[in-house]
């Protein structure tokens, strides 16, 4: 009877030991499974790719002022045909070309006071003819002869919502095809500079904790890699050469 106590006792203890064994171990690789999620690197990948526009818009604007509005009409006609002229001999096509809707503004009967507000001509009248082609070679030189048209009396208005120099804009359309090899690479680059980080701190790059793909920049193709994210968008529409650019942000685990 004694001997069945001792033996249970012993058995109960040793139970107990092992039990606690164990625990210790599972809590010992908890711990450690904890410690190596906190050991991360947080890395960015930087792509850029040199690209050529592949839409020109083109917005020629012109107004001609005086009191008869025959005439002023008649002038604004006869200087729509000098531009299509123009147009017609810098080879564009007319199914490039958009004519936008006449604007006639009558200055008298939007003044404010009178007296002193009074405008120097009484009527204005507006046009736009826009230009949108894929031939973006063929309106960049076109651009550089607009003096024919000065020297017809014709001025072109520049300003484009009321923003300066916007009267000619340069679109790069085919971002979506550029965009996986992009993402590719710079997840590529991501990844070389977690090796060199993990190899100088003496730790292995494991799996990816998270990753962020970064959004698509079209800057100016002069814009140097040195220069923030985003850039001048305006300046970018007036460049006929781009740079597409993209950042990718990635975090490795780190193993010993």
């Amino acid at each position: 009877m004694v001997d069945t106590q001792i033996r249970s006792t012993a058995l109960l203890g040793l139970l107990l030991a092992l039990g606690l064994i164990i625990g210790g171990w599972a809590l010992g690789a908890q711990i450690k499974a904890t410690r190596l999620s906190d050991r991360y690197v947080t890395v960015k990948g930087l792509v850029e790719r040199k690209v050529k526009s592949d839409l020109a818009i083109w917005a020629l604007s012109y107004k001609e002022a005086g009191d008869d509005l025959s005439l002023v009409y008649a002038k604004t006609e006869a200087d729509k045909k000098a531009i299509l002229q123009f147009l017609d001999q810098q080879g564009i096509q007319s199914s490039e070309i958009e004519l936008g809707v006449v604007r006639v503004v009558d200055t008298q009967a939007n003044e404010y006071g009178g007296g002193n507000n009074r405008a120097p001509h009484r009527y204005i009248v507006e046009q736009q003819i826009t230009v949108r082609t894929s031939r973006v070679d063929q309106v960049a030189d076109a651009a550089q002869k607009t003096m024919q048209l000065l020297q017809k009396g014709i001025v072109l208005n520049s300003n484009q919502n009321g923003v300066p120099g916007q009267g000619l804009t340069y679109k790069f359309t085919g971002l979506n095809s550029i965009k996986p090899d992009m993402i590719t690479e710079a997840t590529r680059n991501a990844r070389a500079a977690a090796d060199r980080f993990a190899s100088d701190s003496g730790s292995k790059v494991g799996s990816i904790r998270q990753a962020n793909q970064g959004v698509f920049s079209i800057l100016p193709a002069d814009q140097g890699s040195g220069t923030g994210e985003g850039g001048d968008a305006y300046a970018a529409d007036s460049s006929l050469m781009k740079t597409v650019r993209v950042v990718t942000s990635v975090q490795y685990y780190l193993d010993k």
